[in-house]
């Protein structure tokens, strides 16, 4: 990796453009959120910059989808090993940057790695088809060939699994990309962007342009010479980025306010302890996060109890990099701002705290949200009806299995559910009637494996298309098709 530093001493992460680092118009600290501290600095591209890294990944295409599949696969176990070998760097300055516990930065690291290794195979059975023709004299061949320039937008939650799961299978699949991470975790990414570009990638394969996302990540996703987009944020910016991007191939994985289920006859322990990490992973910083709790009535004062008795044992807020630690600082103000909004809401509407429902006071910034747990909330409350992105457990006292899944089914957001029921027969059926691209049965909304497909259901506001295993390569690659006269014997 380039050892480059700014004027006061700082670590410099730069543009990479084309196999070049670059500089912006001008450079950012990079501020920790557990310590207040700057501890590095980032290049802030502008349009000029994510121009010319469009231009020189559109120069490095030709050369790159004539490579061979296994060339490419051979070229991603590169970077799978390299993630691997520099685990330890990785998970740190994600730590720094992201504020998340570091068992949880390793796994991410982790995580990565496996994106790059799936791509990998993934490239290797790429494969087409061999339709009949209508006439005996001619054959059929129908081949999957990428899109050309992909531009992908990433967030600043799990900096190094949203971009990997995109632009991984994107390179596999014959693409080159340009990414454009999160500013507030634009450091961590330049770290990961310096190891690829380490490895034997051609250069202008993979391009890094760190900037605002109105500047550097419109001018990539509304270029001409991009081909398709690949956004992972909020729905406000998914859908400015959607208008923007029209008529190119798209997947946008956007916000969720993931209900969690708990019915009569489900286990409470199970319930509860699934509970904490669909709540307070990642400080409940996730599309995937369990943002609303809905008990049978008959079991909601137990199920509260259990759940406020884990919170206060076994939750620990703290440095991310004391091994104590179980949940670090949120990662921004404008988030923290939101938990203390919400919180506010749902008081002032009667719900009550049961443990949290605040800044913690005495950390270095105040950015630390206690693990919050509420009682007695109502589905007009904003915690209810939003994404939090917070560490909070919302519970809603329903009646009826019926009346959770028409509450399931009420919300414009359908990313993921779980229901815990002891009756698997019931919890396919609250499955399978659930408005949602992923539904868990006994497990956290958190819960979800690498190679599946996952995104919003169809017609709701968190989004299009699947990540996960082939399905971005599918589609960023298109069919083509080739007819040919057929063989003449003799």
């Amino acid at each position: 990796m380039p050892d480059v530093t700014n004027t006061t001493g700082e670590r410099l992460f730069r543009a990479l453009v084309g196999g070049k680092w670059l500089d912006g118009p001008s450079v950012n600290p990079a501020v920790s959120p557990s310590s207040g501290q700057a501890f590095a600095a980032v290049a802030e591209c502008d349009a000029a910059v994510a121009d010319l890294a469009v231009r020189e990944a559109l120069d490095a295409a030709p050369g790159w989808r004539a490579a061979p599949p296994a060339e490419r696969a051979a070229r991603l176990e590169e970077v799978e090993r390299a993630i691997r070998a520099s685990r330890d760097e990785l998970a740190r300055i994600l730590t720094l940057d992201q504020g998340k516990p570091l068992a949880e930065a390793y796994d991410e690291v982790d995580e990565t790695a496996v994106y790059f290794k799936m791509a990998a195979a993934d490239a290797r059975t790429l494969a087409g088809t061999l339709p009949a023709s209508a006439s005996g004299e001619r054959r059929v061949m129908v081949q999957r060939v990428p899109l050309g320039v992909i531009g992908i937008v990433t967030p600043w939650n799990w900096p190094y699994t949203m971009g990997a799961e995109l632009f991984a299978p994107a390179m596999a699949a014959g693409n080159t990309v340009v990414w454009v991470p999160a500013p507030t975790t634009s450091a961590c990414s330049g770290a990961l962007a310096e190891l690829i570009a380490a490895t034997g990638l051609p250069p202008g394969v993979f391009n890094f342009v760190p900037g605002p996302g109105p500047v550097a990540g419109d001018a990539v996703v509304s270029h001409p010479l991009v081909s398709g987009v690949g956004f992972i944020g909020s729905v406000a910016t998914g859908s400015l980025i959607a208008a923007r991007a029209a008529g190119k191939a798209q997947i946008l994985e956007l916000g969720g306010n993931g209900p969690m289920v708990i019915l009569e006859d489900a286990d409470l322990e199970l319930a509860a302890r699934a509970t904490l990490e669909a709540a307070y992973l990642c400080a409940g910083q996730s599309c995937t996060a369990g943002e609303r709790f809905l008990v049978h009535r008959s079991v909601a004062a137990e199920f509260v109890e259990r759940v406020v008795a884990l919170t206060e044992s076994e939750v620990r807020l703290g440095d991310p990099f004391a091994e104590a630690t179980t949940m670090g600082p949120l990662n921004n103000e404008p988030t923290a701002a939101k938990f203390d909004r919400h919180v506010s809401d749902a008081l002032a509407r009667g719900a009550r705290v049961c443990c949290g429902g605040r800044r913690a006071p005495g950390y270095p910034t105040a950015l630390f949200a206690e693990a919050t747990v509420l009682d007695g909330v109502t589905p007009d409350m904003a915690i209810a009806a939003e994404e939090t992105f917070g560490p909070v457990v919302p519970v809603l006292a329903v009646d009826s299995a019926a009346e959770a899944l028409r509450l399931t089914n009420s919300s414009p957001f359908g990313l993921t559910a779980a229901v815990f029921t002891s009756d698997l027969e019931r919890g396919l059926a609250f499955a399978e009637a659930t408005r949602a691209g992923s539904v868990n049965v006994n497990s956290s909304t958190n819960l979800w494996e690498s190679h599946l497909p996952f995104g919003g259901g169809a017609g709701s506001l968190s989004g299009r298309g699947r990540v996960g295993g082939r399905s971005v390569l599918d589609a960023f690659t298109e069919p083509k098709t080739i007819i040919y006269p057929a063989p003449r014997a003799g």
